[in-house]
């Protein structure tokens, strides 16, 4: 389907679902459940009849805004859900923002294994205690950081995690970069994240309002946008240029992957921040496709809502 089908596909779908609604509003770990997320539905428009007087004169209407709010949310689960028919156990959260109109969706409130898109999370811990304690980072952890973003290295990882302070510490670097249902974990991909929680870290990344300065700021942005080839899947599908990290891990009790993309892309000149998690993903072939769909779809829902 082209583009602007697509396109006017979600936009149509959106309107219809939304109309009259108020308000918008394998790379490391081990086994752990996955958490059921439970998408938003729109709520039901209900239409008013004004009473009418003894003497048969019905009082004035209330004022009322000529055009329909949309509520964005569910006109992102209209969009992703046909995306699941078909998928087997696998299961999708995903949360978008437009960062120039600072609209937003979210899909899907579960918690899911992060993989290794914590590792965005880790650099950004060592990069607050670096800034917290007044120094650059030292050649050693520049090495391990480029490696650990670019390629994905799990060493590197490991051995950065253990130089912040292991697991709490990230839970805490977390909580002043405004995440509120991560949970960090010793075996690091076992760490536990909603797509909310990673578009509030990527707003930490590629915002302005962050406890990472720019210079940190704009070091882990460079680190995202040279991944390797072989990794530059994902959320990259929804737009023409990215900064991202991917992560992917199969499930040693069921033999399912887990498969999920952070990152910004730009699409149409314009800038968004796309999160999506995924869980019970047959292969990794499917779970990436079906990653890119979705982050397709939500790049085109708010595109649409414009």
């Amino acid at each position: 389907m082209s583009r602007r089908r697509f396109r006017d596909a979600v936009q149509s779908a959106s309107v219809a679902a939304a109309v009259l609604v108020a308000g918008s509003a394998a790379d490391g770990g081990g086994p752990a459940g996955r958490t059921a997320d439970h998408a938003p539905r729109a709520a039901a428009s209900v239409s008013s009849v004004p009473s009418v007087s003894a003497a048969g004169a019905a009082p004035a209407p209330a004022s009322t805004s000529e055009e329909p709010t949309v509520d964005l949310d569910a006109a992102l689960a209209t969009a992703v859900e046909p995306l699941l028919a078909g998928a087997g156990e696998a299961e999708v959260s995903v949360a978008v923002l437009d960062t120039g109109s600072r609209a937003r969706a979210v899909y899907g409130d579960g918690a899911y294994d992060t993989a290794s898109i914590v590792k965005v999370g880790i650099l950004a811990a060592l990069l607050l205690g670096a800034q917290d304690e007044k120094r650059a980072l030292t050649a050693d952890e520049r090495a391990r950081a480029a490696a650990m973003i670019e390629r994905s290295d799990n060493a590197s990882a490991t051995a950065l995690l253990r130089a912040i302070g292991g697991a709490e510490a990230l839970d805490a670097a977390h909580g002043r970069l405004g995440l509120t249902a991560t949970a960090a974990a010793h075996a690091w991909g076992l760490t536990r994240t909603t797509a909310a929680d990673q578009l509030a870290l990527l707003e930490a990344v590629f915002g302005t309002e962050s406890e990472l300065s720019e210079e940190s700021r704009t070091y882990l942005r460079g680190l995202m946008g040279r991944v390797v080839a072989d990794q530059q899947w994902g959320v990259s599908a929804a737009g023409s240029s990215w900064a991202l990290k991917n992560g992917w891990m199969p499930r040693t009790t069921t033999g399912l992957w887990d498969i999920n993309s952070i990152g910004q892309v730009t699409a149409d000149g314009r800038s968004y921040l796309v999160a999506v998690l995924s869980g019970g993903q047959p292969t990794k072939e499917a779970g990436i496709a079906l990653v890119e769909s979705v982050a397709r779809a939500a790049v085109g829902v708010l595109d649409a809502a414009r």
